[in-house]
């Protein structure tokens, strides 16, 4: 297996030149060359069954993998007993809609840190986190996969080590990697073929290599401040911010992994997707001709 490419959403050309309806995306994606979709559900679930079996059937008629980003607001981390009930039932009604679509991953954020210590955060983000799975399998979705995502402002849980340790709970937790968010709240350290490379390094320790292999990841350029880290997503047409995609599109392809990679660029996720997966390709020949010389 090979690493799967697509967009967040749908690209601003796709809306202008090609359809309003999300449920002509995965011919369009199939045809352009990608291979995988995130719907998104940042503001709420709102799609109803028909829509989401339509989008899911079309998705599988055209070999499109599906994912489903649920609710932004979602805040693992928040003490609250009334919060936390309220957070299950926003993951639960998220898992319906991939269930409706046949989408196999959940991405969540992890939440904030409302002015305790990233520790007590963590702590109150495990014990939700673990409600959550007790609410999945009791409502028949426990074959799904849940991703915690890595944030990008500084003051929200979700760094890597966080996510990794929020992962470590069960074994259907898959880590949702977005390495522009990383770029951005370590300040533009995640950069070059050595900071690639240490941070799968530390994802295989965590993981185990199976699980480490088949991580789910959304990348986009971020402009970033000083202070706060994440501020807006860019596209890969400027160069101010980073982080560059070709070290990471190298080491991905050095190990043989499939992960998915969920385009989140401002606007042009599809292009730029497809940008991805061209120089991720050209390192992936570069691997099965040196293997075929052995």
């Amino acid at each position: 297996m090979s690493a799967r490419f697509g967009p967040a959403g749908n690209s601003e050309y796709y809306t202008e030149h090609v359809s309003k309806a999300t449920v002509n995306a995965p011919e369009w994606l199939a045809e352009i060359g990608l291979d995988c979709y995130e719907y998104q559900c940042g503001k709420g679930v709102n799609v109803g069954a028909e829509t989401a079996r339509n989008i899911g059937n079309k998705a599988k008629e055209f070999g499109i993998s599906l994912s489903l980003h649920a609710p932004y607001f979602i805040n693992l981390a928040n003490p609250d007993e009334e919060s936390r009930k309220k957070t299950i039932g926003y993951i639960i009604t998220s898992c319906q809609a991939a269930e409706w679509m046949g989408a196999g991953r959940v991405i969540i954020h992890t939440g904030a840190l409302m002015k305790r210590s990233r520790r007590e955060a963590l702590d109150i983000a495990r014990e939700t986190l673990l409600a959550v799975i007790a609410a999945c399998d009791e409502a028949g979705y426990g074959h799904m996969n849940l991703c915690p995502e890595t944030m990008g402002k500084i003051n929200q849980l979700g760094d890597l080590d966080e996510v990794l340790e929020l992962c470590g709970l069960d074994e259907r937790l898959i880590p949702c990697v977005d390495f522009g968010h990383l770029y951005a709240r370590t300040l533009g350290e995640l950069s070059g073929d050595a900071a690639c490379e240490a941070l799968l390094n530390t994802m295989e320790r965590a993981l185990g290599e199976e699980r480490a292999s088949r991580f789910h990841s959304h990348f986009s350029k971020i402009e970033f401040t000083q202070n706060g880290g994440e501020k807006r997503h860019l596209t890969f047409g400027q160069d101010t911010f980073g982080p560059d995609w070709t070290p990471l599109a190298r080491a991905v392809a050095q190990r043989g992994w499939s992960p998915t990679f969920i385009c989140e660029s401002a606007g042009t996720q599809s292009e730029d997707a497809l940008e991805m997966k061209r120089i991720y390709q050209g390192f992936l020949k570069e691997e099965q001709g040196r293997g075929a010389m052995l």
